[in-house]
């Protein structure tokens, strides 16, 4: 899914202009990416958190070369499923496909979930 599929699923839900619900996608994202920026934490309930983390700087190696290169101290973002989402992703795992459905461990409340989005592939 990208995100003109997204502001059109958005349009269609809310009943708005589709260049109304651009704009709402893009400042979502917008505050999205500047919460990171700032090093803050996003926690979306029911769907997960992004969390920024520092990486210090070390030594890797060029695996061409084998010679040792300085690889920068950075940040980077990270995202954590909800248990809520995690179930509600393994609980229509394939079986058949030889992977099993985990189990995210307890689950304070059960929610119910809006129809699912569709997916483009």
């Amino acid at each position: 899914m990208i995100k003109a599929e997204i502001s059109e699923r958005v349009s269609k839900r809310v009943r708005i202009p589709k260049e109304e619900a651009a704009e709402l996608v893009d400042v979502v994202f917008e505050a999205l990416r500047e919460a990171l920026e700032r090093g803050d934490r996003v926690k979306v309930s029911g769907f997960g958190k992004f969390i920024v983390r520092a990486k210090q700087a070390r030594v890797g190696r060029n695996t061409q070369s084998g010679s040792k290169i300085e690889i920068v101290a950075r940040r980077v973002a990270t995202f954590r499923l909800s248990d809520l989402l995690r179930k509600a992703l393994n609980s229509n795992a394939d079986t058949a496909s030889g992977v099993p459905a985990r189990s995210s461990g307890s689950v304070r409340h059960e929610r119910q979930w809006p129809a699912p989005l569709e997916v483009r592939k």
